[in-house]
């Protein structure tokens, strides 16, 4: 990777598009530490310190700390990503957006337009709540001392600010998209991880490490480290694992020549939801935990089961109950998210337009169910290894008390995006050496 990385940038097209995306994470790691005019940035932190750690990580790994700060970026690209997903449910759902879909690259501009609307307006919606639910509660500084009119011109600026710093985000995800490397969002929500992660490996060295006897200081670094090396490398065997569905092509007579006959195949990734199942699972059961944390003082017995801070505590295993339910949900979003993205029906028809057949399955469909059937399999492991994956950050955490925002979800996007990029830059590597071969 590193070999690759050096020979990208001894390439003039190359270095611009990497040194472009460089700035563009510069601005956005100065915008996180930039403060809202009229904030206090101190209110969320310690408002939040009273909140489980467990039920708040993935937002404060997913803002890179804006959120805590209460800072320009504070909503992130969160507007964006739950936009996108809008958006695919509704293409499903409303048959003229799946039209649009079908019409090629001119459709696909006309989503993205829709996706951005609807990104404002979902960002217009969070802040606009924060604000006004937060705001005599300390998150405006000097309040009590405000006139009506005072307050409500502080509150519009904290709404357009907040609204404009999460659809400045999106731009510098589409400026990276088209004219850096890899894929914009991705890649602000990755550098928004990273830089929450320093961080967290003091907060370990400082709880396993430190203070300890050498010999056991050292024991539990090297655990440490095995476990991240374990993760990670499941995640890469997550992530590329694939089942390949072999598909013969008939020959066909063009003018006076047969044309066809080649044979290839049908990649069908083993985690073809990404990590979209453990996002929405963990949305699902950590969003009325912090509802109810955020707007209540009193503590409620049922809140314990869906929070992952009590989960595989060996001092009350009873709310390790709350951990089967997450599996359930992670293992129905696995399959739900894959039905959205992958059509075997369409695929079917798709093969027999084209002359494709896959040995020994009937065309149309009877090739459908038998797509189905394999699709059902490897998703089915994709969740398993998704469920492994985010279970073993839990386990460390209700076990041995190891708090950090990184979880499963986190370590994913981190090597998946790394992974993409990195396959990209290849790509456009190899696409400069033929055209230069073909000149010569």
């Amino acid at each position: 990777m590193l070999k690759s990385l050096v020979n990208a940038f001894k390439n003039k097209d190359i270095r611009k598009k990497l040194l472009f995306t460089l700035m563009m994470l510069v601005v956005v790691r100065v915008g996180s530490l930039l403060p809202i005019p009229g904030v206090d940035t101190e209110y969320f932190s310690s408002l939040l310190s009273g909140i489980n750690n467990g039920d708040l990580s993935y937002l404060s790994a997913f803002t890179g700390g804006s959120f805590e700060k209460m800072s320009l970026f504070a909503l992130s690209i969160t507007p964006y990503i739950t936009s996108s997903i809008i958006m695919q449910l509704l293409t499903i759902a409303i048959p003229k957006l799946e039209e649009m879909q079908k019409e090629g690259e001119d459709g696909r501009k006309k989503i993205a337009s829709i996706t951005r609307y609807v990104t404002v307006g979902l960002a217009l919606i969070e802040s606009v709540a924060m604000s006004v639910g937060f705001g005599r509660q300390g998150l405006i500084k000097g309040y009590q001392s405000m006139s009506t009119i005072h307050y409500i011109a502080c509150i519009v600026v904290v709404v357009a600010t907040l609204t404009a710093g999460s659809a400045v985000l999106m731009w510098i995800g589409e400026r990276i998209t088209e004219n850096g490397v890899g894929n914009g969002i991705s890649i602000v929500l990755l550098i928004n991880i990273i830089s929450g992660m320093p961080n967290d490996f003091v907060t370990l060295f400082n709880t396993f490490v430190a203070n300890k006897s050498i010999a056991r200081g050292a024991t539990v670094g090297l655990i440490i480290v095995a476990i991240v090396v374990v993760v990670v490398t499941l995640v890469i065997i997550l992530q590329d694992g694939e089942r390949k569905i072999p598909v013969q092509y008939s020959q066909k007579v063009a003018g006076r020549r047969m044309v066809g006959g080649q044979a290839t195949s049908i990649p069908l990734k083993v985690n073809t939801a990404g990590v979209m199942p453990i996002i929405f699972a963990s949305s699902i059961m950590q969003f009325p935990v912090i509802i109810v944390q955020l707007f209540s003082n009193n503590s409620y017995e049922w809140t314990r089961y869906l929070s992952q801070s009590y989960w595989c505590r060996v001092e009350m295993p009873q709310y390790s109950l709350g951990l089967v339910l997450y599996i359930i949900l992670v293992v129905v979003f696995a399959y739900f998210y894959t039905s959205i993205t992958f059509n075997p029906m369409q695929v079917a028809d798709n093969l027999k337009k084209a002359g494709g057949v896959v040995p020994g399955i009937t065309p149309g469909k009877s090739t459908s169910e038998y797509l189905n059937k394999i699709l059902n399999y490897i998703v089915f492991i994709g969740a398993v290894g998704l469920m492994i994956v985010a279970l073993i950050p839990i386990l460390c955490s209700g076990l041995f008390n190891a708090s950090v925002s990184f979880g499963g979800t986190s370590i994913i996007i981190i090597v998946g995006v790394v992974l993409e990029t990195m396959k990209q830059v290849e790509s456009k590597m190899v696409n400069i050496n033929y055209r230069g071969f073909l000149s010569e």
